[in-house]
């Protein structure tokens, strides 16, 4: 599992913004373990692959 450093780094975003997904609820899904907020990277990756699956051809 991810840290919200981690996966905003991966992802090229501030972490305010991995925070604002959250609240927003548009963001890779996230998990409370304890007080920490944790990602999963397979759900990162399929959250990221679902944001490139539109059609440019059109």
């Amino acid at each position: 599992m991810a840290t919200p450093a981690e996966v905003a780094e991966y992802l090229g975003v501030p972490v305010k913004t991995l925070y604002q997904w959250k609240y927003r609820a548009i963001g890779p899904n996230v998990h409370k373990v304890g007080r920490h907020l944790r990602y999963r990277w397979v759900e990162v990756d399929a959250w990221l692959n679902a944001q490139a699956a539109y059609d440019l051809a059109v």
